[in-house]
Protein backbone atom coordinates (compact mmCIF):
# COMPACT_ATOMS: atom_id res chain seq x y z
CA UNK A 1 0.00 0.00 0.00
CA UNK A 2 2.85 2.39 0.85
CA UNK A 3 4.50 1.75 -2.53
CA UNK A 4 1.22 2.31 -4.37
CA UNK A 5 0.53 5.58 -2.53
CA UNK A 6 4.07 6.74 -3.27
CA UNK A 7 3.82 5.79 -6.95
CA UNK A 8 0.43 7.44 -7.44
CA UNK A 9 1.58 10.64 -5.74
CA UNK A 10 4.96 10.90 -7.46
CA UNK A 11 4.18 9.80 -11.02
CA UNK A 12 2.41 13.02 -12.08
CA UNK A 13 5.13 15.06 -10.40
CA UNK A 14 7.89 13.15 -12.20
CA UNK A 15 6.19 13.52 -15.58
CA UNK A 16 5.64 17.23 -14.99
CA UNK A 17 9.22 17.77 -13.82
CA UNK A 18 10.77 15.97 -16.77
CA UNK A 19 8.54 17.92 -19.14
CA UNK A 20 9.74 21.21 -17.69
CA UNK A 21 13.38 20.22 -18.20
CA UNK A 22 12.90 20.20 -21.99
CA UNK A 23 12.89 23.97 -22.45
CA UNK A 24 13.12 24.03 -26.25
CA UNK A 25 11.00 27.12 -26.72
CA UNK A 26 12.88 29.04 -24.07
CA UNK A 27 16.21 27.89 -25.53
CA UNK A 28 15.16 29.03 -29.00
CA UNK A 29 14.12 32.44 -27.71
CA UNK A 30 17.55 32.84 -26.08
CA UNK A 31 19.23 31.78 -29.30
CA UNK A 32 17.15 34.32 -31.23
CA UNK A 33 18.34 37.05 -28.91
CA UNK A 34 21.97 35.91 -29.24
CA UNK A 35 21.74 35.72 -33.02
CA UNK A 36 20.15 39.18 -33.24
CA UNK A 37 22.81 40.69 -30.97
CA UNK A 38 25.64 38.97 -32.83
CA UNK A 39 24.23 40.00 -36.21
CA UNK A 40 23.91 43.60 -35.09
CA UNK A 41 27.51 43.51 -33.86
CA UNK A 42 28.64 42.05 -37.19
CA UNK A 43 26.81 44.82 -39.07
CA UNK A 44 28.57 47.46 -36.96
CA UNK A 45 31.93 45.82 -37.71
CA UNK A 46 31.06 45.58 -41.39
CA UNK A 47 30.06 49.24 -41.49
CA UNK A 48 33.29 50.31 -39.83
CA UNK A 49 35.38 48.19 -42.19
CA UNK A 50 33.47 49.41 -45.22
CA UNK A 51 34.22 53.01 -44.32
CA UNK A 52 37.77 52.81 -42.94
CA UNK A 53 39.56 49.80 -44.48
CA UNK A 54 38.75 50.25 -48.21
CA UNK A 55 41.03 51.50 -50.97
CA UNK A 56 40.58 52.09 -54.69
CA UNK A 57 41.50 49.16 -56.90
CA UNK A 58 43.04 49.42 -60.43
CA UNK A 59 40.21 49.34 -62.97
CA UNK A 60 41.33 46.22 -64.73
CA UNK A 61 42.74 44.38 -61.75
CA UNK A 62 42.24 40.64 -61.79
CA UNK A 63 43.01 37.86 -59.39
CA UNK A 64 43.78 34.33 -60.42
CA UNK A 65 42.72 35.19 -63.94
CA UNK A 66 39.22 36.11 -62.85
CA UNK A 67 37.95 39.63 -63.31
CA UNK A 68 35.61 41.34 -60.91
CA UNK A 69 33.03 43.57 -62.59
CA UNK A 70 32.85 47.01 -61.05
CA UNK A 71 35.62 46.10 -58.62
CA UNK A 72 36.83 49.64 -58.02
CA UNK A 73 37.16 49.15 -54.22
CA UNK A 74 38.97 46.48 -52.20
CA UNK A 75 39.66 45.81 -48.53
CA UNK A 76 43.24 46.54 -47.63
CA UNK A 77 44.75 43.94 -45.27
CA UNK A 78 47.04 46.51 -43.66
CA UNK A 79 44.03 48.60 -42.75
CA UNK A 80 41.61 45.78 -41.95
CA UNK A 81 43.76 43.88 -39.41
CA UNK A 82 44.41 46.68 -36.87
CA UNK A 83 40.85 47.96 -37.24
CA UNK A 84 39.43 44.46 -36.67
CA UNK A 85 41.67 44.08 -33.60
CA UNK A 86 40.35 47.36 -32.12
CA UNK A 87 36.74 46.41 -32.89
CA UNK A 88 36.95 42.99 -31.18
CA UNK A 89 38.87 44.11 -28.10
CA UNK A 90 35.65 44.89 -26.10
CA UNK A 91 34.29 41.41 -26.94
CA UNK A 92 36.88 38.82 -25.88
CA UNK A 93 34.35 35.95 -26.32
CA UNK A 94 33.84 36.74 -30.02
CA UNK A 95 36.17 35.96 -32.91
CA UNK A 96 35.92 37.74 -36.25
CA UNK A 97 37.27 36.86 -39.68
CA UNK A 98 37.19 38.95 -42.82
CA UNK A 99 37.15 37.37 -46.27
CA UNK A 100 37.54 38.81 -49.68
CA UNK A 101 34.73 38.27 -52.21
CA UNK A 102 36.69 35.34 -53.64
CA UNK A 103 36.88 33.64 -50.22
CA UNK A 104 40.48 34.53 -49.39
CA UNK A 105 41.09 35.23 -45.69
CA UNK A 106 42.10 38.85 -45.15
CA UNK A 107 42.14 39.14 -41.34
CA UNK A 108 41.56 36.97 -38.25
CA UNK A 109 41.02 38.71 -34.91
CA UNK A 110 42.35 35.72 -32.95
CA UNK A 111 45.63 35.71 -34.87
CA UNK A 112 45.90 39.48 -34.45
CA UNK A 113 45.44 39.17 -30.67
CA UNK A 114 48.20 36.55 -30.50
CA UNK A 115 50.52 38.66 -32.69
CA UNK A 116 50.05 41.83 -30.64
CA UNK A 117 50.44 40.36 -27.13
CA UNK A 118 52.87 42.48 -25.08
CA UNK A 119 56.20 40.92 -24.19
CA UNK A 120 56.24 39.37 -20.72
CA UNK A 121 52.51 38.74 -20.63
CA UNK A 122 51.38 35.57 -18.84
CA UNK A 123 50.92 32.63 -21.19
CA UNK A 124 47.46 31.98 -22.56
CA UNK A 125 45.53 28.86 -21.58
CA UNK A 126 46.28 25.87 -23.80
CA UNK A 127 42.92 26.11 -25.57
CA UNK A 128 43.71 29.71 -26.63
CA UNK A 129 47.33 29.32 -27.72
CA UNK A 130 46.37 28.01 -31.16
CA UNK A 131 43.97 29.47 -33.66
CA UNK A 132 40.45 28.15 -33.25
CA UNK A 133 40.06 24.76 -34.82
CA UNK A 134 37.64 24.61 -37.70
CA UNK A 135 35.02 21.99 -38.20
CA UNK A 136 35.42 21.66 -41.89
CA UNK A 137 33.95 25.04 -42.73
CA UNK A 138 36.93 27.15 -41.82
CA UNK A 139 35.42 28.69 -38.69
CA UNK A 140 35.49 27.84 -35.04
CA UNK A 141 35.39 29.18 -31.51
CA UNK A 142 37.29 28.61 -28.30
CA UNK A 143 35.46 26.85 -25.45
CA UNK A 144 33.76 29.33 -23.19
CA UNK A 145 33.97 29.46 -19.44
CA UNK A 146 30.34 28.43 -19.03
CA UNK A 147 28.86 26.04 -16.46
CA UNK A 148 31.15 23.18 -15.51
CA UNK A 149 29.85 20.21 -17.47
CA UNK A 150 31.80 17.82 -15.21
CA UNK A 151 29.93 18.88 -12.06
CA UNK A 152 27.58 16.41 -10.39
CA UNK A 153 24.57 18.61 -11.03
CA UNK A 154 25.47 19.08 -14.69
CA UNK A 155 25.97 15.34 -15.19
CA UNK A 156 22.61 14.70 -13.50
CA UNK A 157 20.88 17.17 -15.81
CA UNK A 158 22.60 15.65 -18.84
CA UNK A 159 21.41 12.19 -17.81
CA UNK A 160 17.83 13.48 -17.49
CA UNK A 161 17.71 15.67 -20.57
CA UNK A 162 20.01 13.51 -22.69
CA UNK A 163 20.88 15.04 -26.07
CA UNK A 164 17.87 17.33 -26.22
CA UNK A 165 20.10 20.41 -26.53
CA UNK A 166 22.18 18.79 -29.25
CA UNK A 167 19.24 18.23 -31.61
CA UNK A 168 17.98 20.53 -34.36
CA UNK A 169 17.77 24.12 -33.20
CA UNK A 170 14.96 25.98 -34.89
CA UNK A 171 12.70 28.86 -34.00
CA UNK A 172 9.93 27.94 -36.43
CA UNK A 173 11.23 30.16 -39.21
CA UNK A 174 11.45 33.40 -37.24
CA UNK A 175 15.18 33.97 -37.05
CA UNK A 176 17.55 31.03 -37.36
CA UNK A 177 17.84 27.44 -38.54
CA UNK A 178 20.24 24.75 -37.47
CA UNK A 179 22.74 23.63 -40.08
CA UNK A 180 22.43 26.68 -42.28
CA UNK A 181 19.02 25.91 -43.77
CA UNK A 182 17.53 28.92 -45.52
CA UNK A 183 13.91 27.86 -45.30
CA UNK A 184 11.70 30.85 -44.52
CA UNK A 185 14.70 33.28 -44.76
CA UNK A 186 15.15 36.48 -46.67
CA UNK A 187 17.49 35.77 -49.62
CA UNK A 188 19.48 38.97 -48.89
CA UNK A 189 20.45 37.80 -45.38
CA UNK A 190 22.70 34.84 -44.69
CA UNK A 191 21.21 32.55 -42.02
CA UNK A 192 23.20 31.92 -38.86
CA UNK A 193 25.17 28.73 -38.40
CA UNK A 194 24.53 27.19 -34.97
CA UNK A 195 26.23 24.02 -33.79
CA UNK A 196 27.90 22.27 -30.89
CA UNK A 197 31.51 21.23 -30.84
CA UNK A 198 32.79 17.85 -29.75
CA UNK A 199 32.87 19.02 -26.12
CA UNK A 200 29.21 20.20 -26.46
CA UNK A 201 30.13 23.89 -26.55
CA UNK A 202 27.42 25.92 -28.28
CA UNK A 203 28.84 28.07 -31.12
CA UNK A 204 26.94 30.72 -33.10
CA UNK A 205 28.28 32.14 -36.35
CA UNK A 206 26.82 34.92 -38.49
CA UNK A 207 28.11 36.53 -41.67
CA UNK A 208 27.46 40.02 -42.99
CA UNK A 209 28.71 41.66 -46.21
CA UNK A 210 31.17 44.57 -46.05
CA UNK A 211 29.76 47.18 -48.41
CA UNK A 212 31.27 50.42 -49.70
CA UNK A 213 29.25 52.67 -52.03
CA UNK A 214 26.89 49.82 -52.83
CA UNK A 215 29.76 47.43 -53.70
CA UNK A 216 30.39 44.27 -51.66
CA UNK A 217 34.10 44.40 -50.90
CA UNK A 218 34.20 41.48 -48.45
CA UNK A 219 32.41 39.39 -45.87
CA UNK A 220 32.86 39.50 -42.10
CA UNK A 221 32.20 36.29 -40.18
CA UNK A 222 31.56 36.74 -36.46
CA UNK A 223 31.63 33.69 -34.17
CA UNK A 224 30.74 33.59 -30.50
CA UNK A 225 30.04 30.82 -28.00
CA UNK A 226 26.50 30.53 -26.61
CA UNK A 227 27.68 30.79 -23.04
CA UNK A 228 24.70 32.93 -22.03
CA UNK A 229 22.24 30.42 -23.49
CA UNK A 230 23.83 27.41 -21.79
CA UNK A 231 24.20 29.27 -18.51
CA UNK A 232 20.58 30.44 -18.53
CA UNK A 233 19.31 26.95 -19.36
CA UNK A 234 21.54 25.46 -16.67
CA UNK A 235 20.28 27.90 -14.03
CA UNK A 236 16.62 27.36 -14.92
CA UNK A 237 17.00 23.59 -15.04
CA UNK A 238 18.88 23.66 -11.75
CA UNK A 239 16.05 25.64 -10.17
CA UNK A 240 13.45 23.29 -11.63
CA UNK A 241 15.40 20.25 -10.43
CA UNK A 242 15.81 21.76 -6.95
CA UNK A 243 12.09 22.50 -6.71
CA UNK A 244 11.33 19.04 -8.09
CA UNK A 245 13.55 17.35 -5.50
CA UNK A 246 11.98 19.47 -2.76
CA UNK A 247 8.48 18.59 -3.97
CA UNK A 248 9.48 14.94 -4.19
CA UNK A 249 10.76 14.99 -0.62
CA UNK A 250 7.51 16.59 0.53
CA UNK A 251 5.55 14.01 -1.49
CA UNK A 252 7.48 11.17 0.12
CA UNK A 253 6.71 12.57 3.56
CA UNK A 254 3.04 12.99 2.65
CA UNK A 255 2.93 9.45 1.28
CA UNK A 256 4.50 8.18 4.48
CA UNK A 257 1.92 10.16 6.46
CA UNK A 258 -0.91 8.73 4.35
CA UNK A 259 0.52 5.28 4.90
CA UNK A 260 0.51 5.83 8.65
CA UNK A 261 -3.03 7.25 8.69
CA UNK A 262 -4.68 5.06 6.03
CA UNK A 263 -2.72 1.98 5.00
CA UNK A 264 -1.60 0.83 8.43
CA UNK A 265 -5.00 1.36 10.08
CA UNK A 266 -6.56 -0.68 7.29
CA UNK A 267 -4.05 -3.44 7.95
CA UNK A 268 -4.95 -3.31 11.64
CA UNK A 269 -8.63 -3.55 10.72
CA UNK A 270 -7.89 -6.55 8.52
CA UNK A 271 -5.91 -8.13 11.36
CA UNK A 272 -8.79 -7.51 13.78
CA UNK A 273 -11.25 -9.09 11.35
CA UNK A 274 -8.94 -12.10 11.03
CA UNK A 275 -8.74 -12.45 14.82
CA UNK A 276 -12.54 -12.22 15.09
CA UNK A 277 -12.92 -14.92 12.46
CA UNK A 278 -10.32 -17.30 13.84
CA UNK A 279 -10.77 -16.86 17.60
CA UNK A 280 -13.00 -19.31 19.44
CA UNK A 281 -14.26 -16.71 21.89
CA UNK A 282 -15.23 -13.08 21.56
CA UNK A 283 -11.96 -11.50 22.60
CA UNK A 284 -11.11 -10.13 19.15
CA UNK A 285 -12.33 -6.54 18.84
CA UNK A 286 -11.39 -3.47 16.82
CA UNK A 287 -8.70 -1.36 18.58
CA UNK A 288 -10.24 1.52 20.49
CA UNK A 289 -7.85 4.03 18.86
CA UNK A 290 -9.45 3.22 15.50
CA UNK A 291 -12.97 3.38 16.90
CA UNK A 292 -12.28 6.88 18.20
CA UNK A 293 -11.21 8.31 14.84
CA UNK A 294 -13.55 10.85 13.23
CA UNK A 295 -12.82 10.04 9.61
CA UNK A 296 -13.58 7.32 7.07
CA UNK A 297 -11.23 4.88 8.79
CA UNK A 298 -13.16 5.40 12.01
CA UNK A 299 -16.43 4.83 10.14
CA UNK A 300 -15.09 1.55 8.74
CA UNK A 301 -13.80 0.52 12.17
CA UNK A 302 -17.12 1.24 13.83
CA UNK A 303 -18.99 -0.53 11.04
CA UNK A 304 -16.76 -3.59 11.50
CA UNK A 305 -17.30 -3.51 15.26
CA UNK A 306 -21.07 -3.13 14.80
CA UNK A 307 -21.07 -6.01 12.32
CA UNK A 308 -19.22 -8.20 14.79
CA UNK A 309 -21.58 -7.23 17.58
CA UNK A 310 -24.61 -7.88 15.36
CA UNK A 311 -23.18 -11.27 14.41
CA UNK A 312 -22.59 -12.18 18.06
CA UNK A 313 -26.09 -10.94 18.93
CA UNK A 314 -27.51 -13.08 16.15
CA UNK A 315 -25.54 -16.09 17.42
CA UNK A 316 -26.90 -15.47 20.91
CA UNK A 317 -30.42 -15.23 19.50
CA UNK A 318 -29.94 -18.49 17.59
CA UNK A 319 -28.64 -20.14 20.74
CA UNK A 320 -31.61 -18.89 22.77
CA UNK A 321 -33.99 -19.89 19.99
CA UNK A 322 -32.55 -23.40 19.92
CA UNK A 323 -32.90 -23.65 23.70
CA UNK A 324 -36.48 -22.35 23.60
CA UNK A 325 -37.40 -24.72 20.76
CA UNK A 326 -35.89 -27.62 22.64
CA UNK A 327 -37.87 -26.69 25.73
CA UNK A 328 -41.17 -26.15 23.88
CA UNK A 329 -40.88 -29.40 21.92
CA UNK A 330 -39.84 -31.34 24.98
CA UNK A 331 -43.06 -30.48 26.87
CA UNK A 332 -45.54 -32.15 24.44
CA UNK A 333 -43.12 -35.05 23.93
CA UNK A 334 -42.98 -35.58 27.67
CA UNK A 335 -46.78 -35.46 27.82
CA UNK A 336 -47.07 -37.97 24.95
CA UNK A 337 -44.57 -40.34 26.55
CA UNK A 338 -46.35 -40.17 29.91
CA UNK A 339 -49.72 -40.83 28.26
CA UNK A 340 -48.34 -43.82 26.35
CA UNK A 341 -46.66 -45.31 29.43
CA UNK A 342 -49.85 -44.83 31.46
CA UNK A 343 -52.10 -46.36 28.81
CA UNK A 344 -49.94 -49.48 28.81
CA UNK A 345 -50.51 -50.00 32.56
CA UNK A 346 -54.27 -49.53 32.68
CA UNK A 347 -57.11 -51.65 31.36
CA UNK A 348 -59.91 -49.10 31.63
CA UNK A 349 -61.02 -48.38 28.04
CA UNK A 350 -62.45 -44.98 28.96
CA UNK A 351 -59.22 -43.84 30.54
CA UNK A 352 -57.26 -45.18 27.58
CA UNK A 353 -59.51 -43.18 25.25
CA UNK A 354 -58.87 -40.02 27.27
CA UNK A 355 -55.14 -40.66 27.11
CA UNK A 356 -55.34 -41.11 23.33
CA UNK A 357 -57.16 -37.77 23.12
CA UNK A 358 -54.31 -36.13 25.07
CA UNK A 359 -51.79 -37.72 22.71
CA UNK A 360 -53.71 -36.44 19.67
CA UNK A 361 -53.86 -32.92 21.14
CA UNK A 362 -50.14 -32.98 21.84
CA UNK A 363 -49.40 -34.18 18.30
CA UNK A 364 -51.45 -31.32 16.88
CA UNK A 365 -49.62 -28.95 19.21
CA UNK A 366 -46.27 -30.34 17.99
CA UNK A 367 -47.34 -29.93 14.39
CA UNK A 368 -48.39 -26.33 14.98
CA UNK A 369 -45.21 -25.63 16.93
CA UNK A 370 -42.92 -27.10 14.26
CA UNK A 371 -44.76 -25.17 11.54
CA UNK A 372 -44.35 -21.87 13.40
CA UNK A 373 -40.71 -22.64 14.22
CA UNK A 374 -40.00 -23.38 10.58
CA UNK A 375 -41.67 -20.15 9.53
CA UNK A 376 -39.70 -18.13 12.08
CA UNK A 377 -36.37 -19.74 11.16
CA UNK A 378 -36.63 -18.95 7.44
CA UNK A 379 -38.23 -15.54 7.90
CA UNK A 380 -34.98 -13.51 8.03
CA UNK A 381 -33.56 -15.11 4.89
CA UNK A 382 -36.82 -14.65 3.01
CA UNK A 383 -37.20 -11.00 3.99
CA UNK A 384 -33.56 -10.26 3.08
CA UNK A 385 -34.29 -11.44 -0.48
CA UNK A 386 -37.72 -9.80 -0.80
CA UNK A 387 -38.06 -6.32 -2.28
CA UNK A 388 -40.29 -3.91 -0.40
CA UNK A 389 -42.89 -2.30 -2.65
CA UNK A 390 -45.60 0.34 -2.09
CA UNK A 391 -48.70 -1.25 -0.54
CA UNK A 392 -52.01 0.63 -0.38
CA UNK A 393 -53.28 0.40 3.21
CA UNK A 394 -56.95 1.37 2.81
CA UNK A 395 -57.87 -1.41 0.32
CA UNK A 396 -55.87 -3.95 2.33
CA UNK A 397 -57.60 -3.19 5.65
CA UNK A 398 -60.97 -3.04 3.89
CA UNK A 399 -60.39 -6.49 2.40
CA UNK A 400 -59.39 -8.00 5.76
CA UNK A 401 -62.48 -6.50 7.44
CA UNK A 402 -64.72 -7.77 4.68
CA UNK A 403 -63.27 -11.30 4.90
CA UNK A 404 -63.86 -11.39 8.64
CA UNK A 405 -67.39 -10.09 8.38
CA UNK A 406 -68.27 -12.60 5.67
CA UNK A 407 -66.90 -15.54 7.71
CA UNK A 408 -67.91 -14.27 11.16
CA UNK A 409 -69.49 -16.80 13.48
CA UNK A 410 -72.27 -15.95 15.95
CA UNK A 411 -71.14 -13.94 18.98
CA UNK A 412 -67.77 -13.22 17.36
CA UNK A 413 -66.76 -9.53 17.40
CA UNK A 414 -67.43 -7.15 14.55
CA UNK A 415 -64.55 -5.53 12.64
CA UNK A 416 -64.83 -1.81 11.82
CA UNK A 417 -62.53 0.36 9.74
CA UNK A 418 -61.22 3.94 10.15
CA UNK A 419 -58.70 5.32 7.59
CA UNK A 420 -57.71 9.00 7.40
CA UNK A 421 -55.27 10.81 5.09
CA UNK A 422 -56.01 8.56 2.11
CA UNK A 423 -56.54 10.89 -0.83
CA UNK A 424 -56.99 10.11 -4.52
CA UNK A 425 -53.93 12.14 -5.54
CA UNK A 426 -51.87 11.03 -2.58
CA UNK A 427 -52.96 7.58 -1.38
CA UNK A 428 -51.90 6.16 1.96
CA UNK A 429 -49.22 3.60 1.08
CA UNK A 430 -46.37 1.92 2.95
CA UNK A 431 -43.15 0.23 1.84
CA UNK A 432 -43.63 -3.42 2.74
CA UNK A 433 -43.85 -7.01 1.54
CA UNK A 434 -47.59 -7.39 1.14
CA UNK A 435 -47.87 -11.10 2.02
CA UNK A 436 -45.92 -10.67 5.24
CA UNK A 437 -47.81 -7.52 6.21
CA UNK A 438 -51.09 -9.42 5.75
CA UNK A 439 -49.67 -12.18 7.96
CA UNK A 440 -48.98 -9.66 10.74
CA UNK A 441 -52.39 -8.02 10.49
CA UNK A 442 -54.23 -11.36 10.48
CA UNK A 443 -52.27 -12.45 13.53
CA UNK A 444 -53.18 -9.24 15.40
CA UNK A 445 -56.84 -9.54 14.33
CA UNK A 446 -56.85 -13.19 15.47
CA UNK A 447 -55.50 -12.19 18.89
CA UNK A 448 -58.12 -9.45 19.15
CA UNK A 449 -60.89 -11.95 18.30
CA UNK A 450 -59.63 -14.30 21.02
CA UNK A 451 -59.75 -11.62 23.75
CA UNK A 452 -62.86 -9.69 22.62
CA UNK A 453 -66.20 -10.20 24.42
CA UNK A 454 -69.14 -11.69 22.51
CA UNK A 455 -70.45 -9.32 19.86
CA UNK A 456 -67.70 -6.83 20.66
CA UNK A 457 -65.93 -4.57 18.22
CA UNK A 458 -62.46 -4.62 16.73
CA UNK A 459 -61.27 -1.35 15.19
CA UNK A 460 -58.74 -1.25 12.32
CA UNK A 461 -57.19 2.22 12.03
CA UNK A 462 -54.69 3.83 9.68
CA UNK A 463 -53.44 7.42 9.36
CA UNK A 464 -50.27 9.23 8.27
CA UNK A 465 -47.70 10.19 10.91
CA UNK A 466 -45.07 12.37 9.22
CA UNK A 467 -42.83 10.14 7.10
CA UNK A 468 -44.47 7.05 8.59
CA UNK A 469 -47.92 5.44 8.47
CA UNK A 470 -49.48 4.26 11.71
CA UNK A 471 -51.71 1.16 11.65
CA UNK A 472 -53.54 0.06 14.81
CA UNK A 473 -55.69 -2.93 15.83
CA UNK A 474 -57.84 -2.25 18.92
CA UNK A 475 -60.18 -4.60 20.84
CA UNK A 476 -62.53 -4.42 23.83
CA UNK A 477 -60.93 -7.23 25.79
CA UNK A 478 -59.43 -7.25 29.29
CA UNK A 479 -56.23 -5.57 28.09
CA UNK A 480 -52.65 -6.60 28.79
CA UNK A 481 -51.22 -6.92 32.30
CA UNK A 482 -48.91 -3.97 32.80
CA UNK A 483 -46.04 -6.21 33.81
CA UNK A 484 -46.39 -8.24 30.60
CA UNK A 485 -46.54 -5.45 28.00
CA UNK A 486 -42.80 -5.69 27.24
CA UNK A 487 -42.64 -9.48 27.21
CA UNK A 488 -45.64 -10.43 25.05
CA UNK A 489 -43.43 -10.24 21.92
CA UNK A 490 -40.96 -12.79 23.32
CA UNK A 491 -40.75 -16.22 21.72
CA UNK A 492 -43.10 -18.86 23.09
CA UNK A 493 -44.80 -16.36 25.38
CA UNK A 494 -48.49 -17.24 25.61
CA UNK A 495 -51.15 -15.35 27.55
CA UNK A 496 -54.45 -16.83 26.36
CA UNK A 497 -58.09 -16.45 27.56
CA UNK A 498 -59.19 -19.03 30.11
CA UNK A 499 -61.93 -20.18 27.74
CA UNK A 500 -59.34 -21.49 25.24
CA UNK A 501 -57.91 -24.96 25.54
CA UNK A 502 -54.21 -25.21 26.37
CA UNK A 503 -51.86 -25.81 23.43
CA UNK A 504 -53.91 -24.18 20.67
CA UNK A 505 -51.20 -21.54 20.11
CA UNK A 506 -47.41 -21.89 19.86
CA UNK A 507 -46.56 -18.53 21.40
CA UNK A 508 -44.61 -17.46 18.30
CA UNK A 509 -47.24 -15.28 16.60
CA UNK A 510 -46.34 -11.93 18.11
CA UNK A 511 -42.62 -12.73 17.99
CA UNK A 512 -42.87 -13.45 14.25
CA UNK A 513 -44.92 -10.27 13.79
CA UNK A 514 -42.25 -8.15 15.43
CA UNK A 515 -39.57 -9.89 13.37
CA UNK A 516 -41.43 -9.04 10.15
CA UNK A 517 -42.09 -5.40 11.07
CA UNK A 518 -38.48 -4.80 12.12
CA UNK A 519 -37.25 -6.33 8.86
CA UNK A 520 -39.47 -3.81 7.03
CA UNK A 521 -37.74 -0.99 9.00
CA UNK A 522 -40.77 -0.32 11.13
CA UNK A 523 -41.83 -0.68 14.77
CA UNK A 524 -44.60 -2.48 16.64
CA UNK A 525 -45.71 -2.05 20.25
CA UNK A 526 -48.67 -2.84 22.48
CA UNK A 527 -50.61 -0.61 24.84
CA UNK A 528 -53.85 -0.54 26.82
CA UNK A 529 -56.82 1.61 25.94
CA UNK A 530 -58.00 3.50 29.04
CA UNK A 531 -60.82 5.92 29.76
CA UNK A 532 -60.69 9.17 31.67
CA UNK A 533 -60.76 7.35 35.01
CA UNK A 534 -57.90 5.04 34.03
CA UNK A 535 -60.08 1.98 33.51
CA UNK A 536 -58.78 -0.43 30.87
CA UNK A 537 -61.05 -0.55 27.81
CA UNK A 538 -59.02 -3.06 25.84
CA UNK A 539 -55.67 -3.65 24.13
CA UNK A 540 -54.21 -1.79 21.18
CA UNK A 541 -51.38 -2.94 18.91
CA UNK A 542 -49.69 -0.15 16.91
CA UNK A 543 -47.53 -0.66 13.79
CA UNK A 544 -45.46 2.13 12.22
CA UNK A 545 -44.06 1.62 8.71
CA UNK A 546 -42.23 3.97 6.26
CA UNK A 547 -44.62 5.80 3.99
CA UNK A 548 -44.17 5.26 0.25
CA UNK A 549 -43.97 8.26 -2.04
Amino acid sequence: MMRRILLVNMLPLVVFGLTLLFLNQFRNSLLNAEVDALREQARIYAGALGQSAVSISPAARTRHGESFPGGSYVLEAVLTRPLLLRLTEPSPSADARVYAPDGQLIADSHQEKLAHRPAGSPPLPPDQQEPPAGDGTGDGARPAAGPNRNSVLHRLLDSLVGGADDGPMTDGGNGFHHGGSETGRDDTETPPYIRRTRDHTLVITVAEPVIHDGQTVGVIQLTRTGEVVDTSLFKIRSSILSLFLLAMAIMVLLSWYLSLTIARPLLRLASSAHVMRESSGRTGTVPSVLLGRRDEIGDVARALQDSAQALWTRMDAIERFAADVSHEIKNPLTSIRSAIETSLRIDDVERQRRLLTIIADDVRRLDRLITDISDASRLDAELSRAQATPVAIAPLLSLLAEIHQSTRKPEQPHVTLSVTGDEAGHPLRVLAVEDRLVQVLRNLIGNAISFSPPDGYILLEAHPAGQMVEIAVSDEGPGIPQSKIDSIFDRFYSERPKSENFGQHSGLGLSISRQIIQALRGTIHAENRVDGQGHVLGARFVIRLPRAA
